[in-house]
């Protein structure tokens, strides 16, 4: 079997834990300041908080913009649901506008119709490695006096025009251990706002600035030093492992040209993509994911169901009607791209695609 994912774990990753158990500092300590110092440094921000997931950074990050009852947030139908999930923890409403054809990320174009005096700010996620057309976006936000909140769980070193994701606001990350780098589980907020990232830092530990002094209603969204010491390894390995992803990437859409029935994933123009999905569009993908997986290749389906279809959200009383993400969630199907295959796991899944469509 090709797996969809697998997660790079050495023996360095195995050792740093180690150090950590015997150190008997296992909670948020040295090794979450040393993470939170070299992951800002890497994507040149200020600020790094670590959390203890993708889905806590998103949820600090807005309480520390200040987000809540009353407010809306406009973010993309099109990703997983944490990324409009983490507006209703808040008490806030996610707005969804429709997504990009070619790209799949909040269409720009369509946001300026869904903004009104309730709207605060815009969560853009960038999708499945690459960044979103923030160069329109943070130029609505500016307009608007908007905060952007960049979802980068996809996107870890991705850059747009020379930028790396998080240069337009606040960023979040995710280091599950599908991602493109994990500490198994945790997140990370970015900032250059010393505020916002003095706030985050609050309300992760219980509003706490010291021992037994709370200010303000907090959670307990600590990383641990035991993860912040596999991430601090991750971090120093990622970039190769992007660059491995991109040859990866190159060599299944070389292989697969010339398919009619099947439309490999675009760049952005001036986007370094890192892939960490591979995502085709397929008319018939049910019946592909079938036969593939049939052929010992590990597909995903990211995402089949929109946000706004979910029945959470019926239940909530959305009826939005989003027909490019309605249509794209009936045949996008995702490849194995890891920084793991081998040449020939590659050609297989090169193979097996293509003999979908032989006679």
């Amino acid at each position: 079997m090709i797996h969809i994912s697998k997660p790079q774990i050495s023996e360095e990753e195995k050792q740093a834990v180690l150090k950590v158990l015997e150190s008997g500092q296992l909670a948020q300590g040295p090794r979450v300041q040393e993470f939170e110092e070299k992951f800002a440094a890497w994507t040149g921000t200020k600020y790094a908080v670590a959390t203890t997931s993708g889905t806590t950074a998103l949820h600090v990050a807005l309480l520390a913009h200040g987000i809540g009852p009353g407010d809306e947030v406009i973010t993309t139908p099109f990703s997983f649901i944490a990324s409009a999930n983490c507006i209703l923890y808040t008490g806030a409403r996610p707005v969804f506008a429709d997504i990009e054809p070619d790209y799949y990320m909040l269409d720009a174009q369509k946001i300026e119709e869904k903004i009104t005096p309730r709207t605060k700010a815009i969560i853009p996620v960038h999708l499945f490695g690459q960044i979103g057309d923030m160069d329109q976006i943070s130029e609505i936000a500016a307009r608007h006096g908007l905060a952007i909140i960049e979802d980068a769980c996809q996107s870890h070193g991705a850059t747009y025009h020379g930028k790396k994701v998080g240069a337009w606001g606040t960023a979040c990350y995710s280091f599950y251990p599908t991602k493109n780098m994990t500490t198994i589980e945790g997140g990370m907020i970015t900032t250059n706002d010393a505020k916002i990232a003095e706030t985050a830092r609050l309300i992760r530990n219980h509003g706490s600035p010291k021992r037994y002094l709370h200010e303000i209603i907090g959670y307990n969204f600590r990383m641990t030093d035991l993860q912040a010491a596999i991430g601090i390894i991750q971090l120093s390995k990622v970039e190769q492992w992007n660059q491995k992803r991109v040859q990866n990437a190159q060599y299944l859409t070389s292989g697969l040209q010339g398919l009619a029935q099947v439309k490999t994933p675009a760049v952005r123009p001036g986007c370094d993509h890192v892939f960490h999905q591979y995502t085709l569009r397929i008319a018939e993908r049910d019946s592909a994911l079938e036969k593939l997986g049939q052929k010992g290749i590990g597909v995903g389906v990211y995402y089949p169901i929109p946000i706004h279809q979910q029945p959470l959200y019926k239940q909530l009383g959305y009826d939005d009607s989003l027909p490019i993400a309605e249509q794209t969630s009936l045949e996008v199907l995702s490849l194995p791209v890891h920084p793991a295959l081998t040449q020939d796991e590659l050609d297989t899944i090169v193979n097996a695609v293509r003999s979908l469509f032989q006679p």
